[in-house]
């Protein structure tokens, strides 16, 4: 064998020796995968109350949007955003310079509206108490005396006559005596038909004149009236808080003319608010008047607010299938805001279990905007993406992703992943 040759060979050993090693460490390497070592802890399923969880904003128990009752120029505003008002209390002043004056004008009509009913009654000597009697008056009186006066006259002359038409057929007294009676009958009867229509007379002007009474009697309620208008033309310049609560806007300032159309101001009732929920139309079936619902705001995280169902919309928005939950919340120190979003939370009936694992077992992925637990059996790690729901004590409720029956991973979820080797 030549020099050339057994070089050659000792080449090719070389090179086969070192690529035997190199697969002996690969498989080597193959062989003995990593292994993380990592802390668990037991998820645990417990029974809860039964809920469901719906969004919603909270609205003022009551919103007036105050508006003026006669238009006029703005002298004054006493409040300002955020003030709270009671009742009555003053909101905002018009100019009462106009008001005022045709209050004086009314007051000086009914002056006069009662002069003239005065003097009216005095014509008829009407006192003003008691029923009025024309037949009292004294005008009246008098001729009612002739007239009965006359009517005697009449009856008298009657009688003589019927005694001289007896006594002419018996030939005691001569026919002209007889005639001159029965003349004097029917002078006394016309005597009588006069003073029956003078008295007819008088009496009709004294009801004309109870007549003129009594108008003057409606002139007087009509003057009446036009005062209590004026006064509460004057008593509408100034404008009052219809309830208590806080003004939430006031676009009107001194010196600004409105009209009837114009919002003075804003108030709200904020010491009771309503949480109108938005609420899935299957639903529908579940919620009642008087349920306990449970809501939480952004501004006081880990704080629930409790309160009651009073009313359940009977309409379903056909466009997006939910109906309106409402809730009253009590909110006697102003901590809740109307248009505040909420989460809340409605008390069913009865229990159902629910999954809880601790807090650091539960891993947000920002690529996927998701949450995620890592499961150890048999010692290999496994990836679950779950849902959350809110935390109790020290732990978090797993909605959706777990059976309450895993071993969970809660230390180094960052090196790990589905299929990892784990103790």
């Amino acid at each position: 064998m030549t020099r050339f040759a057994i070089l050659l060979l000792a080449l090719s050993c070389l090179f086969f020796a070192a690529c035997s090693g190199q697969k002996e460490v690969a498989a080597a390497g193959q062989a003995a995968p990593q292994t993380i070592t990592i802390a668990t802890a037991q998820a645990t399923s417990r029974v809860v109350p039964a809920a469901f969880e719906v969004t919603g904003t909270f609205a003022a128990d009551e919103t007036s949007d105050i508006a003026p009752l006669v238009a006029g120029r703005v002298i004054a505003t006493p409040v300002n955003v955020g003030d709270f008002v009671k009742q009555g209390q003053i909101v905002c002043e018009l100019d009462h310079a106009d008001a005022r004056l045709r209050l004086e004008q009314a007051r000086a009509q009914l002056e006069a509206a009662g002069a003239a009913l005065r003097q009216t009654q005095s014509r008829i000597g009407f006192k003003g108490e008691g029923t009025f009697d024309p037949a009292t008056l004294p005008e009246v009186a008098a001729a009612r005396a002739t007239y009965e006066s006359a009517q005697a006259q009449a009856k008298l002359a009657a009688a003589d006559a019927r005694r001289y038409e007896n006594l002419v057929a018996t030939g005691d007294v001569s026919r002209s005596a007889f005639e001159k009676a029965r003349t004097q009958q029917e002078t006394a009867e016309a005597q009588a038909n006069a003073a029956r229509q003078q008295y007819e007379a008088a009496l009709n002007a004294a009801r004309q004149s109870w007549f003129g009474v009594e108008n003057s009697q409606a002139g007087v309620e009509s003057s009446r009236s036009l005062l209590a208008q004026a006064e509460k033309a004057l008593a509408d310049t100034t404008i009052h808080a219809p309830f208590d609560g806080y003004i939430s806007a006031r676009p009107v300032a001194a010196g600004e003319y409105v009209a009837l159309t114009n919002k003075i101001a804003t108030i709200v009732r904020t010491g009771t608010l309503k949480l109108q929920l938005q609420t899935p139309e299957q639903r529908g079936a579940q919620v009642k008047l008087g349920m306990t619902v449970v809501a939480r705001v952004s501004a006081y995280p880990g704080r629930d607010f409790t309160g009651r169902v009073t009313a359940v919309n009977p309409s379903v928005d056909p466009a997006s299938r939910i109906f309106i939950l409402e809730a009253r919340f009590d909110n006697p120190g102003g901590e809740l805001r109307p248009g505040t979003f909420a989460t809340g939370r409605v008390m069913l009936p009865g229990g159902e279990n629910a999954v809880f694992v601790p807090p650091g077992a539960v891993v947000r992925d920002k690529t996927t905007d998701s949450y995620q637990v890592y499961t150890v059996e048999n010692g290999t790690a496994h990836l679950h993406v779950v849902v959350t729901g809110d935390a109790a004590g020290d732990q978090v409720r797993i909605l959706s992703g777990l059976n309450g029956t895993e071993t969970v991973a809660t230390s180094r979820q960052a090196e790990l992943f589905d299929g990892a080797r784990v103790k």
